[in-house]
């Protein structure tokens, strides 16, 4: 219940709580007095300020912070950084150990900016808009900032029929309703992803897109907080989104975007929370794990039976069930004996494959039990802590267990070592990425949580096994070898202002939020920080274990900037074809906003049983997630690939044109890795000025040439789908299809295909076919397919390296492709040797066909033996090259 403490015109009027949530009506919040400036400088580019309550305060969840301190900066030319603190105490922000700020460099004037900030003295409000066209982005005007200990609030004005993108992780549209809507950010274990409601991650930072351009507007605060929306209040339409923050202070950076490339938001905010980290090539090949495989023999079966089927499998996974009484850093000694899993790493590597494991943040509070990761982590007094000193008791998989503190100054040297430990090639499970779930913190323990060793009995944790221990000698692959009690303090766990937290208290279902971490931050500041510094830690691990190396790790719950480390999936969703569509959306937020590209969804599912068809579907559409990956529960049937006919083909097929696509992938990620570059973007980010596209988010695009359209209705064979005013060309047959605008409805659609197309003005490097491994690929020739856009021109680039390292002591290959007049030039450098040739190039949309097609080199000398072919149906010329890609060359049409 809320315990507001409320002071004149507040004390007559009622707060209403729904579902533990605060509502108060918002006229009540825009009559408080908010501040007057006073002391004002502006100077060399950064403006300050005092901010004086300019009347009784509202102290409508607290008292009123009297005097702030206000910092606006210009940072750059696109982007101003707006600070608001208390004058005369020290509050809570972001550490720059988990989110470094970035540089300002902007050294101009203020008017030479794209955006610019403006101000009203009394009570204060503040405008952002853009230079160019005085356009306001952001205004307060007419909604005071009330500033308290334990509630912030901002609220700006919104046009009518606003496009608003991001604020999440959630489930809901990629386009967010305006109409009385809520997005809470914090942290939570959110099983079904629900719409609606907070899940895993949090990222405060939302891209407005209108006709006239784009922007971003991103709020640093890991507080939990409610962003409202909502067009109810006004009668025009228009409507305004209202930040509820649970403390911390107000830490904006505006971000001008363009006026015609929404692609330019995306960089700058990649500019704030870092760019992208670079995986490694064999990351985009097929994953496979399943919550339930019950010993080793299982998962040597898995691997056994995918070959079997002619699917290529990159990397097999195990989930939670290797471990000794779910116990991290441990296996099971009769159902995943330490020799036998060695065995299945030895195979995997010998056949070009991968292994990952999940590994949990909670460790099993088991003193005296010889176990050695608590017992280290207890000598070394890591564990998040108690008000009252002693280590905070939670309730996960191995039954009670305590938290790494991530904020300690040796909590990296502990998961380091247990890494180092478990994870070797001499004597331990030598995996090549990792795999960390349940770090929002998740807790089983049912609030008040008064006796959590009590609970993990009525619980049953662990669980027990249920199948029976195979034989410890059960041959794998056939005859192949290798050579206390809890203090709490009532305004950390119950603030007078309650967010919608779908768990409930703030508590509920996760760390305490009184526990205090190891530099003295308390939990109801850092929650939603928790996942993010695993994860930090986690990667750091890895790369000691394997110096050199990129590595995967895939992650659960994030905050802003946990991309520049890690890759993320979607959590635990359903197997349903509302959740197959909704993961689009979920993938454009992660990898279209919030800079985390390494992203997907379950395929086919966690939760509940899939259908052959929905896992066929479901298989066509994850062959386009970054991160592809087969996993589901222990509660629902199996659902591997080979498991029907027609999924194995729809794997088949759909792994064929991915394997073909791979070096593009790649290519696009290393570009995201430079400036941001969204490796996923929804149709607007390309064709911005067409308002047509601005909902679309059953439809997108994989980097800026591949358009994925898949069949999103049950039992349907055909799919209508959105194609703009462009020129586009289908993956498979080349054919090409022009855009008016419209919808078009494409039919015999089989479960075992997908829509793709080539967005005209694209040269694409595909390789000339796919094969059962990355490593196998990366032997395959090139071919380079040129789709012209409707100026007949295309261009396109190449990136390569040797797919693994951190530093390419062997060189990068870089080429630039541009096809213009009938004339394809491939130049750039080629310092990496690829040790394959292009063995042809398609080029499409050739009305007629060349009386003759000529290639030559950068010294104008013959290659290749110019052979072509060209099909009139397709109107595609196909010219014969078979010559090393170790240079430049240049290939023209000549007209009959």
């Amino acid at each position: 219940m809320v315990r507001p403490r409320i002071a004149s015109l507040l004390s007559l009027l009622p707060f209403v709580t729904f579902a533990s949530a605060t509502w108060i009506e918002p006229s009540v919040l825009d009559a408080c007095p908010g501040y007057n400036v006073t002391n004002a400088v502006d100077q060399d580019g950064t403006f300050t300020a005092n901010l004086v309550l300019a009347g009784a305060g509202c102290n409508v969840f607290g008292t009123d912070v009297e005097a702030l301190n206000l910092t606006v900066t210009y940072e750059t030319a696109n982007r101003i950084h707006v600070k608001i603190t208390d004058t005369n105490s020290s509050r809570y922000e972001v550490p720059e150990s988990v989110l470094p700020r970035p540089n300002a460099t902007f050294q101009g004037s203020p008017t030479d900016a794209a955006i610019q900030f403006n101000y009203t003295s009394s009570p204060f409000s503040f405008t952002i808009f853009r230079t160019s066209t005085n356009e306001v982005l952001f205004t307060t005007a007419s909604h005071p900032l009330i500033f308290e200990p334990q509630y912030l609030r901002v609220k700006t004005a919104l046009p009518p029929n606003a496009n608003i993108y991001g604020l999440g992780e959630h489930s809901d549209s990629f386009r967010l309703p305006t109409f009385n809507t809520t997005r809470t950010l914090w942290s939570r274990d959110s099983y079904e992803i629900p719409t609606g409601t907070n899940l895993y991650g949090n990222h405060p930072i939302y891209f407005e897109h209108r006709t006239s351009g784009t922007h971003g507007v991103f709020l640093l605060n890991s507080n939990g907080m409610d962003i409202k929306i909502n067009d109810t209040e006004s009668t025009d339409g228009s409507a305004t989104l209202e930040y509820n923050v649970l403390g911390g202070l107000l830490d904006f950076y505006f971000l001008a975007g363009s006026e015609d490339d929404p692609l330019e938001v995306s960089k700058q905010y990649a500019e704030v929370v870092g760019t992208p980290a670079e995986v490694p090539y064999w990351s985009f090949g097929l994953h496979q794990c399943r919550f339930g495989y019950t010993s080793y023999v299982d998962v040597a079966d898995v691997i056994t039976n995918y070959s079997e089927a002619n699917i290529p499998l990159e990397t097999m996974w195990t989930d939670i069930d290797y471990m000794d009484g779910r116990r991290i850093f441990t296996v099971d000694p009769t159902y995943f004996p330490l020799d036998r899993m060695r065995e299945i790493v030895d195979y995997l590597h010998a056949h070009d494959q991968k292994y990952v494991l999940m590994t949990d943040p909670a460790v099993a509070y088991a003193p005296g039990e010889g176990y050695g990761t608590y017992d280290r982590g207890t000598d070394m007094d890591i564990w998040l802590k108690m008000p009252n000193g002693s280590a905070e008791l939670a309730l996960v998989w191995p039954g009670v267990t305590n938290y790494p503190d991530w904020f300690h100054p040796s909590v990296q040297d502990f998961w380091t070592t247990e890494f180092s430990l478990f994870y070797n090639s001499t004597d331990g499970i030598d995996i090549d990425g990792a795999w960390i779930d349940m770090n929002e913190p998740s807790n089983f323990c049912v609030l008040p949580c008064e006796d959590p060793f009590q609970q993990a009995i009525e619980q049953d944790l662990p669980p027990p096994r249920t199948a029976a221990a195979p034989d410890p000698d059960t041959p794998i692959f056939g005859n192949w070898s290798s050579s206390p009690s809890l203090t709490k303090r009532d305004d950390l766990l119950n603030p007078p202002y309650a967010i919608q937290n779908a768990a409930g208290n703030l508590s509920a279902s996760t760390a305490w939020t009184n526990a205090t971490h190891a530099n003295g931050l308390v939990e109801y500041d850092t929650h939603n920080l928790y996942g993010t510094m695993m994860s930090v830690a986690t990667r750091a691990a890895m790369f000691a274990r394997r110096p050199g190396l990129r590595t995967l790790v895939i992650t659960r719950s994030t905050f802003a900037g946990a991309g520049a480390h890690v890759g993320k999936w979607l959590g635990d969703n359903f197997s349903s074809w509302a959740e197959y569509r909704l993961s689009i959306a979920g993938m454009l937020g992660m990898a279209g906003v919030y800079q985390i590209p390494m992203v997907g969804s379950d395929i086919c599912g966690y939760a509940e049983n899939t259908t052959s068809t929905l896992c066929a579907r479901w298989a066509m559409l994850g062959g386009f997630y970054p991160f592809m990956r087969n996993h589901n529960a222990d509660t629902a049937i199996s659902q591997e690939f080979y498991r029907w006919p027609v999924t194995a083909q729809a794997a088949r097929n759909v792994l064929d044109i991915r394997y073909r696509l791979m070096d593009y992938f790649y290519t696009t990620f290393h570009q995201a890795s430079l400036d941001g570059s969204p490796v996923l973007q929804p149709l607007w980010y390309k064709y911005p000025k067409n308002p047509s596209t601005y909902p679309i988010d059953l439809q997108f695009l994989f980097g800026p040439s591949i358009l994925v359209s898949p069949v999103t209705e049950e039992n349907s064979t055909s799919v209508t789908a959105y194609f703009p005013n462009d020129t586009f060309y289908d993956f498979l047959t080349l054919s090409p299809l022009t855009g008016n605008g419209t919808n078009i409805t494409l039919t015999d659609v089989d479960f075992d295909q997908i829509p793709v197309h080539i967005v005209g003005g694209s040269v694409l490097p595909l390789r000339v076919n796919g094969t059962m491994t990355t490593t196998e690929l990366r032997q395959m020739d090139f071919e380079i397919v040129v789709a012209p856009g409707v100026d007949g021109e295309a261009s396109g680039a190449l990136y390569v390296d040797d797919g693994v390292s951190l530093d390419q002591t062997n060189g990068t290959t870089e080429v630039q492709f541009g096809y213009q007049d009938g004339v394809l030039n491939v130049n750039g450098t080629f310092e990496y040797d690829l040790g394959v040739n292009v063995a042809g190039v398609k080029i499409l949309g050739v009305q007629e066909a060349p009386a003759n097609v000529s290639v030559v080199d950068q010294e104008g000398n013959s290659v290749g033996n110019g052979t072509f072919v060209y099909d009139e149906a397709t109107q595609v010329v196909s010219v014969v090259i078979g010559v090393p890609f170790n240079g430049g060359f240049e290939v023209q049409l000549q007209e009959s």
